[in-house]
């Protein structure tokens, strides 16, 4: 079975201290096709370097698997950035802006980046224009065919809207709600009577929580940063969706008769749904509280929810992970067809690209781990593997 190549350190890896705050940030590339790289910044308050060197990792993973031969979108290499800071501090946004300003060469020349944990588009697009960038995937801009052009498309892109959610927001939710359908296909699973428990409520969680609603499934639990809300019978997602903050806190006032508030904390691995969808923070499930989940699948939104040791437990007691290097990977994907105008724009055309994509990559993830009997994250692996083995010989070396 062909896997990544090991490599013991990252590329390059940097710590970043703030001379007004002294938070901590850091900068982490851990290959380079083509001289680029790819991968989000996200702020959090305990962000470390180890977190970052293992998101840049899971990059490497996630742009090969996407390698497509035929499309004009190119993969890149990983990398991540990220910020010791609560994103709600008043302190945040000035930190934000002195860490792109630090890191303003490397954004211009090699790493392509965007929103992640912690911060919207919106801001860390604002945040770098005071930093002096032209746009946080400028690197990338020379390996296009027309720079200006793809500018133009992701711009354009950025500012459409469907019900009242931005198009950037939604593409991520459906790309996680199709790899939920897809599992559940995969078993022979009905949609209706579903039910399914998402953590964390902001860009990729509230997005995923429509999608699967309107697909049919039974939206019983979602958890912000207050606690989770549960009602058995079925959440009204549109309504929480449209009473929520910009970090995905829900205003308890539009809660229904029937709804009801459950503590803070891991309280919601433990509730009664057929698929948890982790769609905030990185090692939520490890080996203390993975004995609490009950699902049949947990579908990975966010980067590295779940620890190795809790998904071997896990799958002793029949519980499958679909890693986030496939289930989460829409946004990116998406960003880079249209940047490279192989997508317009069109918000039917969007969803469909993206749950063809999603449902091709899922569907060879889990006939290879079938094959392999191994666990869906060690056949992506795999596969990414063998992909990367032709993009060096087409592309060359990755650093």
């Amino acid at each position: 079975m062909c896997s990544l190549p090991s490599r013991p350190d990252p590329l390059i890896s940097l710590v970043w201290t703030d001379h007004v705050t002294s938070r901590r940030g850091y900068f982490v590339v851990d290959r380079l096709v083509r001289g680029v790289a790819s991968g989000g910044l996200r702020m959090r308050r305990g962000c470390t370097s180890e977190e970052v060197t293992a998101l840049a990792r899971g990059m490497t993973v996630k742009e090969a698997l996407r390698y497509d031969p035929k499309a004009r979108s190119v993969p890149l290499g990983g990398a991540q950035g990220g910020i010791d800071c609560d994103p709600r501090d008043p302190a945040a946004y000035g930190v934000l802006v002195r860490f792109l300003r630090a890191v303003r060469p490397y954004v211009e020349r090699c790493w392509t980046t965007g929103e992640d944990l912690g911060l919207s588009q919106e801001t860390v697009d604002r945040a770098g224009n005071e930093a002096g960038l032209v746009s946080s995937v400028q690197a990338v801009y020379p390996l296009l065919d027309d720079a200006g052009g793809g500018h133009k498309r992701l711009a354009d892109a950025c500012a459409v809207e469907v019900d009242g959610i931005g198009l950037a927001e939604l593409v991520g939710g459906c790309g996680v709600a199709e790899a939920v359908l897809t599992a559940l296909d995969h078993g022979r699973t009905p949609y209706a009577g579903t039910r399914v428990a998402v953590q964390g409520f902001g860009t990729m969680g509230g997005a995923t929580a429509r999608f699967l609603a309107r697909a049919g499934l039974t939206v019983v639990a979602v958890c912000d940063d207050r606690g989770a809300l549960v009602n058995p019978s079925g959440l009204d997602v549109e309504a929480l969706l449209a009473a929520r903050d910009g970090f995905g806190t829900v205003d308890r006032s539009a809660l229904r008769e029937g709804d009801r508030e459950m503590p803070g904390g891991d309280a919601w691995l433990s509730v009664d749904a057929d698929v948890l969808v982790p769609a905030a923070l990185s090692h939520v499930i490890d080996g203390t509280n993975q004995h609490r989940v009950t699902a049949r699948w947990i579908v990975e939104a966010a980067n590295m929810p779940v620890l190795p040791a809790a998904e071997s437990l896990m799958a002793g007691r029949g519980i499958a992970v679909l890693p986030d290097v496939v289930a989460n990977s829409a946004t990116h994907a998406w960003w880079w067809w249209t940047l490279s105008g192989d997508l317009a724009a069109e918000p039917e055309a969007v969803f469909a690209r993206v749950r063809t994509s999603v449902r091709e990559s899922i569907g060879r993830v889990l006939a290879r781990a079938e094959a392999d009997g191994t666990s869906a994250r060690a056949a992506a692996h795999a596969l990414a593997g063998e992909n990367l083995a032709e993009i060096t010989e087409r592309f060359g070396a990755y650093d």
